[in-house]
């Protein structure tokens, strides 16, 4: 039995361990990145990064001894559709987010009208990017109400051949990984609008890769450090950057034009707020390589895969905001700093993220992160997903930080994530399989922590823990990457995660509203110290397997150590075929995950839950294999089955 199980759980790696690879080849292979020096850069004054940045009030824009210049973006309309905006704002309020509903003072009315009013006078743009281009160290850029689609910017030729120089040429990157100076002299050729931050490389990329990616090995000095790019309207609604289908609204089809809305590339101390991102292939925002970014008051619609695509990045704040509609997730802060467990020694513990206030619906995943480390995500609303949070280790080209740690998922709501964007009719086009009806899931990582959470409602599973054995992605990190943290003769991952003070199966209002199981384990051979304890509820705790290890309510993690579970080994089982083969047609899996699941209590939910019902979840993929006998999931996984 334990031979199988450590079979499948490689089995299960191996395929997740591949699925952070399509999302880069929709586009571009992106450059293998650093992490930013934490400290501030004093060369600019203020000085730049070294902390979470503050937004600087729209009022002060119009200050003439304010640091930096102003560059105001307008449109012949913009005075009129602000009008309209006041107008709705005070007879039905506004929205940050859908559960953040405002109404607009009087005051607030007025003076919104006067600033804008005196805006309007200053403006001598049309288009975004070339204020941007025009702006340097502490300037910032105010957009006026409209909707911005950047024409030149579409114009711009992407993949131009005379780009081509700045590829980096490597092994793992066909035609080549773009460079940093890539974008810095072919600005619109992946994205509408491009704030880069540095000026060029000093020196060639390192080749191989820096086995440390602490520090960014050949940044340029600040350009464009300190930037802020804001909306003058009443909220994100009013001022609208899309890159793609304009008459779809903020829904489907996209009909993308460029693959990224806003990239911010190595700009510390940048800002950007009360802006909306839509309709592009890959990313509405896009933050790489920089100390310090607050986004704030944002909203993102109906982009390729990420509403936010964070990178490689420090001391960086989301808050305010909204996303829907993406095919991966809504928010994702990729490869974070190691200030962790991993840490550098001699350094102390701290977030180096922090997500709060945000609303994340209709998406694949409403949160994501790959390598996660150290980010604290807090009082957010994840519902009407199909999985509300995904944290993992399927470590993709160009993700340092393995194995992701440290997490805090506290104080969200995470409800209701049955959304099925599996099924034909769904207008969003799923990048990865996930399960449909759970709230969260750890797949692979590290002393994560997911307390005081309100978790219901969700069809299939409250959260999941499992593991990925190292030696299926350290293929990626080490033979091509030439980064540290893998070991293929050990499993670093799942290990010391902690779901405590949780309120399943009910909702903040008091309702019971159970999830198919509150808490699911793989309980993967070898892996110790996750514990589950103080979790309440409307009804008694579910677990699979039961019970879960409490480690005397915390205090023992010595207590948990895994052996294995059959069950829950037939469920993974049953969906490797599908992983392997992206093929996520109803009509042709006997993967449950990419169905909608009974509600819980009903005789579907029952039958599925039976060992019955598992054990045919296993027949089904065996015969998938007798059918499929090339099948690289089979031949992985039948050898050491039972």
């Amino acid at each position: 039995m334990t031979g199988g199980i450590k079979t499948l759980g490689a089995v299960v790696a191996a395929v997740l361990a591949a699925l952070a690879l399509p999302a880069l080849a929709l586009a571009h292979i992106e450059r293998p990145s650093y992490w930013p020096d934490p400290r501030p850069d004093t060369s600019v004054k203020p000085a730049a990064g070294g902390g979470f940045p503050k937004a600087r009030p729209l009022s002060t824009s119009l200050r003439k001894k304010a640091p930096g210049e102003t560059r105001v973006v307008c449109q012949k309309n913009s005075l009129g559709l602000l009008k309209k905006s006041i107008a709705r704002g005070r007879a039905e309020g506004y929205t940050y987010r859908p559960s953040e509903r405002l109404k607009l003072s009087a005051r607030r009315a007025e003076r919104l009208m006067t600033i804008n009013r005196r805006l309007f006078k200053l403006c001598k743009y049309k288009e975004i990017q070339p204020a941007v281009t025009a702006s340097g160290n502490n300037d910032r850029v105010v957009v006026m109400p409209g909707i911005y689609t950047e024409p030149t910017a579409r114009k711009a030729k992407t993949f131009d051949p005379a780009c081509d120089k700045y590829e980096i040429k490597t092994e793992f990157g066909d035609p080549g990984a773009l460079a940093y100076d890539y974008h810095l002299n072919c600005p619109n050729d992946q994205q509408l609008i491009l704030v880069a931050g540095r000026g060029p490389n000093t020196a060639p990329p390192p080749e191989p890769p820096r086995y440390d990616r602490h520090g960014i090995p050949n940044a340029g000095p600040c350009i464009r450090c300190n930037f802020q790019i804001e909306g003058s309207g009443v909220s994100a609604d009013d001022v609208v950057v899309d890159a793609g289908r304009v008459e779809s609204g903020n829904g489907a089809p996209i009909e993308a034009k460029k693959d990224v809305g806003i990239r911010a590339d190595r700009a510390d101390g940048f800002v950007l707020r009360m802006m909306t991102f839509r309709h592009a292939k890959e990313h509405g925002i896009y933050v790489m390589e920089s100390d310090g970014y607050l986004l704030d008051r944002f909203k993102a619609f109906y982009n390729g895969l990420y509403g936010t695509l964070t990178f490689v990045e420090d001391h960086g704040i989301q808050q305010h905001c909204e996303t829907a509609g993406h095919a991966d997730s809504g928010i994702y802060p990729g490869a974070p700093v190691d200030s962790g467990e991993q840490r550098p020694e001699g350094t102390p513990f701290r977030y180096n993220q922090i997500i709060r206030y945000c609303d994340s619906y209709h998406n694949l995943a409403g949160y994501s992160a790959t390598s996660g480390n150290a980010v604290h995500i807090y009082k957010n609303n994840f519902y009407g997903n199909a999985l509300g949070l995904n944290t993992d280790v399927a470590t993709a080209a160009g993700h340092p930080g393995y194995p992701g740690d440290s997490m805090l998922y506290e104080g969200n709501n995470i409800y209701s994530n049955n959304f099925n964007p599996y099924d034909p009719t769904s207008d969003v086009d799923p990048a990865f399989p996930y399960p449909v009806g759970t709230g969260l899931w750890i797949a692979g990582g590290n002393n994560h922590t997911v307390r005081n959470n309100n978790i219901y409602d969700n069809w299939r599973r409250g959260t999941m823990v499992f593991s990925i054995p190292d030696v299926l992605v350290c293929g990626e990190q080490t033979d091509n990457h030439n980064q540290k943290g893998c070991d293929p003769n050990q499993n670093n991952t799942s290990h010391r995660n902690k779901h405590y003070s949780n309120v399943m199966g009910r909702s903040p209002d008091g309702k019971a509203m159970p999830n198919g199981t509150d808490f699911w384990w793989d309980r993967f051979p070898g892996n110790n110290a996750n514990c589950w304890w103080q979790n309440d509820g409307p009804a008694p705790i579910t677990t699979s397997p039961g019970p879960l290890p409490d480690c005397n309510n915390g205090q023992d993690p010595s207590t948990s150590v895994g052996t294995g579970s059959l069950q829950n080994e037939a469920e993974l089982a049953s969906c490797l075929a599908a992983f392997e083969t992206r093929n996520f047609d109803q009509s042709s899996t006997s993967c449950p995950w990419l169905f909608t699941p009974p509600k819980p209590g009903s005789s579907g939910a029952l039958a599925q839950e039976s060992p019955e019902g598992q054990q045919r979840q296993l027949e089904l993929f065996l015969r998938y294999c007798a059918e499929n006998p090339s099948s690289n999931t089979c031949k992985a996984y039948l050898p050491g089955s039972r």
